[in-house]
């Protein structure tokens, strides 16, 4: 089968869904919206894997790109004739192809895209909108399941699968040397993975994190990627006295990953909305324990005092107990991270979860492809 695999930029996830269909004996074009001019991911796209190139894909698109964004789309569909599209997220790529009239189309939501985004105004209508003209919708957890029932989505019509983690790359192991390089081997190591954006938390996170660590001289945090709130998160550790007692990563390659978890004895993420997590899947394949905001797409992988704890969502003084709590039971976080292991080898193996997107693609293809 002809797929257009249609999203807003190439991310490691991009990445990953499309190495997977590469394998497959469906013929794999991709279509990427905008180019913003960030290096989100390293590695070439895969073989096998044709990129389209036009009008939307060499540069960063605004709202009023909208209109030629949809003629361009119509444009490049017609030009290829795939028989079936598969676009997400809902409100970026989904939209488009659903303004483009194009069917059967496979929207897969990102989680936010309908849990955040779709709550009111545009990000609503456009979620309402795009769903009524999808053939299927992929979702990654219960949560965003719901959600999407309550836009309008039929249940029948919804295929949940959590998108996982590649068990054998993303698994426990020795102590990664990053550690010793940097003087840490005796402390405790915090690691967020998340983008610095206040949808993600980063701000609870480093507020909870400087409260715990005036009580927890061991303390440290290990901060991966970057993002808007970069000035204003290092100007508070700054202010805090804690540069030397916080690493920042910056931006790290996929093969490098699960060195940086097993830098680390717990995993922290203070989202505010969140599906199934792919970091904290990762962080759990990894055998860490994790500390999270007490979220639906959290609940459903997390078990307090099994494999982690919950803190109240935005609530920074349940987020800096729980990090001295983590502290106080250190040595029990050894079964904690065999709790979350076997957690992600029950639920998360991506290539076993894999299966769930060609059942999505077998559904919608016995509807009628039709070019309104």
């Amino acid at each position: 089968m002809r797929v257009v695999y249609f999203s807003e930029d190439y991310t490691p996830h991009d990445h990953r869904f499309l190495q997977a269909l590469a394998k497959t004996e469906h013929e794999v074009s991709y279509l990427r919206l905008e180019d913003r001019g960030q290096e989100l991911e390293t590695r070439p796209i895969p073989e096998r894997v044709r990129l389209i190139d036009w009008w939307g894909g060499r540069r960063r698109l605004a709202w009023h790109h909208v209109p030629r964004a949809r003629r361009e789309v119509r444009a490049v569909l017609d030009r290829i004739g795939p028989e079936l599209v598969h676009a997400g997220p809902v409100q970026g790529p989904a939209f488009l192809a659903a303004l483009a009239g194009f069917r059967p189309l496979v929207t897969m939501s990102w989680g936010s895209d309908l849990l955040w985004q779709a709550r009111r105004g545009a990000g609503r209508w456009k979620a309402r909108l795009t769903l009524a003209r999808s053939d299927v919708l992929v979702c990654d957890s219960e949560p965003v399941l719901q959600r999407a029932v309550q836009l309008g989505m039929p249940a029948e019509r919804i295929v949940k699968f959590p998108w996982g983690v590649d068990l054998d790359h993303f698994s426990p192991g020795p102590a990664s040397g990053l550690r010793r390089e940097l003087g840490w081997e005796a402390e405790f190591v915090v690691l967020s993975t998340r983008a610095w954006e206040p949808l993600l938390g980063i701000d609870v996170l480093v507020n909870g994190f400087i409260r715990a660590a005036a009580g927890c001289p061991e303390l440290r945090l290990l901060m991966l990627g970057s993002g808007s709130l970069e000035s204003e998160i290092k100007q508070r550790i700054a202010l805090a006295g804690l540069d030397q007692r916080v690493h920042y990563a910056g931006q790290v390659e996929y093969e490098r990953l699960p060195e940086v978890y097993r830098a680390a004895d717990l995993y922290v993420s203070a989202s505010h909305s969140d599906g199934s997590s792919v970091s904290l899947l990762e962080a759990m394949a990894c055998g860490l324990p994790a500390l999270v905001s007490d979220i639906p797409g959290n609940r459903e992988w997390v078990e307090p005092e099994v494999n982690g704890w919950w803190f109240r969502d935005k609530d920074t003084d349940e987020l800096a107990n729980g990090l001295r709590q983590a502290v106080r039971v250190h040595s029990r976080l050894g079964e904690f991270g065999l709790a979350a292991r076997r957690t992600a080898e029950a639920r998360a193996n991506w290539l076993t979860n894999f299966n769930e997107l060609l059942r999505a693609y077998g559904m919608a293809a016995t509807k009628e492809k039709v070019l309104a």
